[in-house]
């Protein structure tokens, strides 16, 4: 583990004070600092406060429950969110996966899993990075890359052409790779203006660029649809 990881913050939210209290004498035991929150609002006052690099979300809890709190929280954090619940049903893990968690640990669970999770999520994070690659010359995320200077966008090592709207759409989704936009906030980053019609516009040119970036647009890695929100950029 390198030292970064090593110092890593890390939200333990829960309504069961006995469950935070388990996970965070098994998180310290490995190294990392531990913040505790008993429920959704709890959580995002604490995140207000201090520096976390990863949360540790229940989703039934009272006041604002987990799904909600992770919606909250994606609207301009981009760290790595590990929902741990005991509702373990498929459908309930696409739900919390889709409005931007990063993984799902079901209760009760193994603590040798739960502390691999945390530490494979960590170590993502600090290796790629809270925020995108930029230089003078122009951004990189993952294997999407664009020239500021030359305007030039490349999927991997493909050249894409992108509209002038296209590419402003890109560009606000490559500054902030993981941060979750509505529909309404995208068009106003990219048309500069108040939105107008803005669900349909903005659908129709998501669906252009996934054409041109994607490998199977049916299937995106780069571009998703968090379902009621809006739109990420996968980090």
């Amino acid at each position: 583990m390198s030292s970064s990881e090593n110092n890593a913050t890390i939200l333990v939210v829960d309504d069961d004070p006995e469950i935070v209290s388990a996970i965070t004498k098994l998180l310290e035991l490995e190294g990392y600092s531990v913040l505790k929150a008993y429920d959704g609002l709890e959580a995002l006052d604490v995140l207000s406060q201090n520096k976390v690099h990863l949360i540790l979300m229940d989703l039934m809890m009272p006041r604002m429950d987990g799904l909600s709190a992770v919606m909250h929280i994606r609207k301009d954090r981009n760290i790595p969110i590990i929902i741990l619940s005991a509702r373990t049903e498929d459908g309930d893990k696409v739900l919390g996966l889709n409005v931007g968690a990063d993984d799902y640990i079901a209760k009760p669970y193994n603590p040798m899993e739960l502390v691999a999770r945390v530490g494979s999520q960590l170590r993502r994070y600090f290796r790629f990075g809270a925020s995108p690659e930029e230089d003078e010359n122009g951004i990189t995320v993952g294997d999407l890359r664009m020239d500021l200077a030359t305007k030039d966008f490349f999927a991997g090592e493909k050249p894409v052409k992108l509209t002038s709207t296209e590419w402003r759409i890109m560009e606000v989704f490559m500054r902030n790779p993981g941060k979750v936009y509505s529909a309404e906030e995208i068009y106003r980053a990219a048309w500069k203006e108040e939105p107008h019609a803005a669900e349909n516009t903005v659908t129709v040119h998501i669906r252009r660029i996934r054409e041109k970036i994607e490998i199977d647009p049916r299937e995106p890695r780069h571009l998703k649809v968090i379902w009621g929100i809006g739109y990420k950029l996968e980090r």
